[in-house]
């Protein structure tokens, strides 16, 4: 009787330890070319990768992201479900009045389902055009710099395509304008 009971507790460790060895190498942050400027030819630029998406908008319509290149961006990734992202659109769209005369555009990169999309458009008045890209939104937020993958994460963009700085969390819209102004 204690031989079996070490033969199954052995046999339960086992799996334990089969399972969190799955655990771990499925939360390995993902591997980052380094960009062609650092001697990688192969490896895509993130403002290139971001030019060369073709995203659905809110309503369903696929749009390259390549409509945008050439001029400055406030590149916002953000969810529905994520509570600072959905306080800092009503200011996001009051900035993009401001700013739409200096060729600066907001562009809104959502992570969810296109119908949580939709439907959180449909109900909140959002004055910039807003993409989805579900999970695949979260990579390309990493390659920005978000190593963590943390919500709300916004890019400023020159109109060179050269990232300006980036802010994770909840945008302080003072320093966002002192970081335009000196652009």
């Amino acid at each position: 009787m204690l031989k079996k009971n070490q033969v199954v507790i052995g046999a339960v460790a086992l799996a334990f330890a089969a399972a969190g060895a799955w655990v771990s190498v499925q939360k390995s942050p993902p591997s980052v070319p380094a960009p062609a400027a650092a001697g990688n030819p192969a490896a895509v630029a993130p403002v290139d990768e971001l030019f060369q998406q073709q995203l659905k908008d809110a309503k369903g319509v696929q749009q390259a992201l390549a409509q945008w290149k050439g001029k400055a961006l406030i590149v916002n990734f953000w969810a529905p479900w994520c509570g600072p992202c959905v306080e800092e659109m009503p200011e996001l769209s009051a900035l993009q009045e401001e700013i739409r005369a200096k060729n600066i555009q907001v562009i809104g990169i959502g992570i969810d389902s296109p119908s949580n999309i939709a439907e959180f458009a449909e109900k909140n008045k959002i004055d910039y055009p807003v993409y989805v890209a579900g999970l695949s939104g979260t990579e390309l937020s990493r390659k920005f710099g978000n190593a963590q993958g943390g919500l709300p994460y916004t890019v400023l963009l020159g109109a060179d395509g050269k990232v300006v700085k980036t802010y994770l969390g909840r945008i302080k819209f003072g320093e966002l304008r002192a970081d335009l102004a000196r652009m």
